[in-house]
This record gives C-alpha cells, sequence and structure tokens, in this order.
C-alpha cells in the first residue's frame, strides 16, 4: 500500500475536563480490595498510568468530534468546500443510526457534497479512515478529508465498578481489569491532495495484517445506543491480547518496513496506540525499537482507544518531537486482532 500525492495537513484534539487518578478508581474499588486482599497502587504499577480524563456527564461524542475537528480545519488554509469525505473512526457513538459523522458535518458546516460516514473497527478506526481518505486522493475523487473521533470511558468505568462491588469475583476482575486503563478525548486528523498542501507531512503508505482467529480475546458490548438486554461489559485476555498481538506486530512490521523500502535503522520515531507501560515495553523490545523513538501518552491520559494515536501524534508534533524529515511510524493494533501501520515522513 503506497501513495504518491497524499498528505497529512492538521491535527486537531480535545482533552476531557474531568481528571481522574488511578488513586480515585482503586478508592471506589476499596470493598472490593478488601474482600480480594489486594494492596492499593496496583492499578498505576501494573499499567504504567497515574491519570486518565472524563467528560462530563451527557456529553455527546459529535460535540468532541466537531470541537476536534474544527481545531484541525482551523489550523490549516484549506477551504471547507475542498473536504470531500469525512469520516467518524469512534468505537463510541451517539446512535446506531444515523451516523455520528451526520451530527459532525452538519456542527462543521460541510458541503452537502461531502461523503460522511462512520466506520468502526475497534482502536484503528481513526487509522482505517485515513486509509479510506487516502485512497479517494490518490484516486484524484477528492482534494481533502477529514477523520475524526471521541471516546468516553466514564460510562463503561462506573458500570465495571458497580458489578464489580455487587459481585467481588475475582475472575471478573482479572477479565475487566483493562477496563480501568479508559480515558477520554476527541481526535481529529485533516489529509489533502499535494496541490493543497502546504505542511508537507506526506502519507507514504503501509501495511495491514489480521490474525481474525483471535476475534474473542477483547470484546465490548452491547453496542452504543442499543437498550441493554444484557451486561454493558468489557471483557479482556489482556496476557492473550499481548501474546498474539506481539506476534501479529512483528508480522507487519516486517512487511511494513518491506514495502516502504526502509532500512534497518528506519523510522526515526514512532507513535504507537496507547496501552500501558507492559505493552509498550514488550512491543518496543519484540520490534528492535529502542525507547528513545517513541512519544508516550498513555501515563496521564490512558488508553482512549480510536483517539491515543492521533492525539498523541498530535501532542508529539507540538513539542517538536517529530522533526521536519522524520520518517514517522504510526503503528496501531485493536481487537480483532487487526494491525495496521503508516509511514509519514515529515
Amino acid at each position: 500500500m503506497l501513495y504518491s500525492k497524499v498528505y497529512i495537513e492538521s491535527f486537531g484534539y480535545e482533552l476531557a475536563p474531568n481528571v481522574i487518578t488511578s488513586d480515585d478508581i482503586e478508592k471506589r474499588l476499596e470493598p472490593l480490595y478488601n474482600y480480594l486482599h489486594f494492596q492499593k497502587g496496583q492499578l498505576e504499577t501494573i499499567t504504567g498510568i497515574r491519570e486518565r480524563r472524563f467528560w462530563d456527564e451527557g456529553y455527546t461524542m459529535h460535540e468532541g468530534a466537531i470541537s476536534a475537528g474544527r481545531k484541525a480545519i482551523n489550523d490549516s488554509n484549506i477551504d471547507i468546500k475542498d473536504i470531500g469525505m469525512l469520516v467518524y473512526g469512534g468505537v463510541c457513538r451517539d446512535n446506531l443510526e444515523p451516523a455520528t459523522a451526520c451530527a459532525v458535518a452538519d456542527g462543521l458546516g460541510l458541503s452537502h457534497e461531502t461523503h460522511i460516514f462512520d466506520l468502526s473497527n475497534a482502536c484503528l478506526g481513526v487509522l482505517n479512515g485515513m486509509i479510506q481518505i487516502a485512497n479517494a486522493i490518490e484516486l484524484g475523487q477528492i482534494k481533502a478529508g477529514l477523520v475524526v473521533s471521541c471516546e468516553s470511558a466514564r460510562q463503561i468505568v462506573d458500570y465495571t465498578i458497580d458489578r464489580l462491588l455487587k459481585e467481588k469475583n475475582m475472575d471478573m476482575f482479572r477479565k475487566t481489569f483493562a477496563t480501568f486503563t479508559g480515558g477520554s478525548g476527541a481526535a481529529a486528523v485533516l489529509l489533502t491532495d499535494e496541490s493543497v498542501s502546504e505542511r508537507k507531512h506526506r502519507l507514504m503508505g503501509g501495511m495491514i495484517r489480521s490474525a481474525a482467529e483471535h476475534h474473542k480475546l477483547c470484546r465490548w458490548g452491547p453496542d452504543t445506543g442499543i437498550p441493554a438486554s444484557g451486561p454493558h461489559v468489557m471483557e479482556t485476555d489482556s496476557a492473550g491480547v499481548l501474546k498474539n498481538g506481539v506476534v501479529l506486530g512483528i508480522e507487519t512490521f516486517t512487511a511494513f518496513r518491506k514495502e516502504l523500502s526502509w532500512p534497518a535503522d528506519k523510522p526515526d520515531k514512532i507513535i504507537c496506540h496507547q496501552v500501558g507501560s507492559a505493552h509498550q515495553k514488550t512491543i518496543l523490545e519484540s520490534i528492535g525499537i529502542p525507547k528513545e523513538k517513541d512519544f508516550t501518552t498513555y501515563q496521564y491520559l490512558g488508553n482512549i482507544g480510536t483517539v491515543s494515536l492521533p492525539l498523541t501524534a498530535a501532542i508529539a508534533n507540538e513539542r517538536e518531537f517529530l522533526e521536519k524529515g522524520d520518517l514517522v511510524g504510526f503503528l496501531g493494533i485493536g481487537s480483532g486482532l487487526n494491525c495496521l501501520m503508516l509511514g509519514i515522513k515529515w
């Protein structure tokens, strides 16, 4: 998968206003910890996450996506009429139908000719959206496209805490522990044709691999917007996801570097999907990337699903971690299992 005229023009993001520390969560779980004879402090020790953020109660996903999208547009010189595609890539959505992208397009005032739709693929939704837009640009169908997402962890964390306090079950705690890494936020990425790009962050191409036999390792449901007939719960086999994700990551990274003809000392910098410290350490060691090349935000933002990677890239760019001429890898892996890696010349 190679591109010749697709560029990342700008990013936009919105941080949720309410800071929730790992200590805050463990205080709520204190009756469970006492029952199971756990010591406080395990959540931060195991994950490396000190805090994450939540939206205010009742905050809608299209509000966050509109805010992030508007920032990305305002940080460019792209005429809004030239945005020919809008993709909403979040796991969290306001409704099953219509597409959350419709509310975002209305809020941004996009043209009635804009192709708008939702795309769902666990934590890879934004990266998949970038590919859809890049394909349309490469084919000459559009000059620019915007992918947006907004995720919220408040509801699932609250539900999981209530359920654990009620049932006090060790096996359930093990399966739902990863839920407490979740954070909230919104992000947007504006991609353009070379003819209208000013920033010149060239999207060179990428690689996709999947291991769908592991699709049961991480599940979250029922879906947003459906009155639940069963429990709304996220269950994750964290060890299984990491073990099989590493195998898939190595395969994808090897093929990715070959596709882009990058030598063994490239990429210069990477931005990964933000899960936690154990995941970061294991993945980097498995693909032979030194920690110094990686930029992280999980310590204070947690895992924001589809928002994590683009938001982290935006902050890395603001802090000048990503420098002109760098070959940058966006490395994403999501439940399914699916792996997607994109290469950008900054």
